[in-house]
């Protein structure tokens, strides 16, 4: 018996975003395409009773689940410092760079460690990160560079980023995720646009006000966005006070931009679906599920023209070049108003959104780790 144990933490996340999702659906699907006689295990920081619950709802198929005695934050300064392992011998693939990274024999006693990294924002934009956060990820990726027999990374954009931070030779693998299947659009979806109070016609947006996200500059170019149409931002709610200070500073009225703060699977489908336009700003990527996921659902993006984001979307979406701030904000205006006023061009990119996002699978992501771990 052949068993893959899979770190899945970042599903239980206190605020789980995208890599949560990647890790969710990541698994469920190794489960699925997993070899004859291969198993699948998942290994998890100490968590409550209803959270080992939710695991094996959301990942039937487990062949065990190993729970930690160290609760997340314990877990963490644990691994950074090359302190416990896991138990058993074998293949680990860590959906993060949150692996027990330390010496093993890979020869003689098929043992093997796999990260993934989603991003480099840790060293290209340390601003929009907690000190903590950055020095936990630098730690990690040196030991990656030490101890992983392969590095997984979702784009080209993120293996050429990476190749000019540290030396990992050969070991760098690109295995690109997909959109979420948990986003389906619900039988109740009119009860529901009506509850979240969405307007027949407006932008939307995922992402806070870091630097990175380009939300702030958003915000900043509602002003020259076509017919007053409003823009709503999932994530922050309307008492955030980056939001606050954003939408005052751009001298916006108040139903201009409004904050929906954390949705559900279901609401998120219900607002993405409607939405006229789908805006991704983001000044720094690794991949953009949400992209993927607005693609999926026949929604026209406008996006900004971040490597990962151009390698991702090819010709599906809007481009608008980064830049200096004023310039930027004022091209997402064009790039907007481009689709809000030509319908034409709005149902182009709905069609070229659908046909690319078919160009990316689940399935295919789980069968090309299965094979890494086969190379290896």
């Amino acid at each position: 018996m052949t068993t893959l144990r899979v770190i899945i933490d970042e599903m239980l996340a206190s605020a789980p975003g995208s890599v949560g999702r990647y890790t969710e659906e990541l698994v469920r699907e190794l489960i699925s395409t997993a070899p004859r006689g291969c198993y699948v295990e998942a290994v998890v920081a100490a968590s409550t009773d209803p959270e080992y619950t939710l695991i094996q709802e959301r990942l039937p198929g487990l062949h065990a689940v190993h729970k930690s005695a160290l609760a997340r934050r314990e877990l963490q300064a644990a691994w950074q410092h090359g302190f416990t392992r896991l138990p058993g011998k074998g293949m680990v693939h860590a959906p993060s760079l949150l692996a027990p990274l330390a010496k093993h024999d890979r020869l003689h006693e098929s043992d093997q460690i796999v990260v993934t990294v989603h991003d480099v924002v840790a060293w290209t934009r340390p601003d929009a990160l907690s000190p903590r956060v950055v020095s936990w990820h630098k730690s990690m990726l040196k030991r990656a560079q030490r101890y992983a027999d392969a590095i997984v990374v979702p784009s080209h954009a993120v293996a050429d980023q990476l190749r000019e931070i540290v030396d990992l030779g050969d070991r760098v693998r690109v295995i690109s995720g997909a959109a979420s299947t948990s986003l389906d659009i619900p039988d109740d979806a009119d009860e529901r646009a009506e509850r979240l109070g969405l307007p027949e016609r407006y932008l939307l947006a995922i992402g806070g006000l870091d630097p990175r996200k380009g939300i702030d500059l958003l915000v900043a170019a509602m002003p020259q966005v076509s017919d007053d149409v409003p823009l709503l931002i999932v994530g922050p709610s309307d008492a955030d006070a980056a939001l606050v200070g954003a939408i005052a500073e751009a001298g916006l009225d108040s139903h201009r931009v409004r904050g929906l703060g954390t949705l559900t699977d279901s609401d998120l489908a219900v607002a993405l679906d409607r939405a006229a336009v789908f805006v991704y700003p983001n000044l720094e990527e690794g991949f953009g599920m949400p992209v993927l996921e607005a693609f999926t659902l026949g929604t026209p993006v406008v996006h900004s023209d971040a490597p990962a984001l151009l390698e991702l979307a090819v010709d599906a979406g809007i481009v608008v070049e980064r830049g200096d701030d004023t310039g930027y904000g004022e091209r997402l205006a064009v790039g907007i108003n481009s689709v809000l006023d030509d319908h034409e061009l709005a149902e182009r990119l709905t069609y070229s959104g659908s046909d690319r996002a078919k160009a990316f699978s689940w399935r295919g992501a789980a069968e090309k780790v299965w094979q890494l771990h086969a190379d290896l």
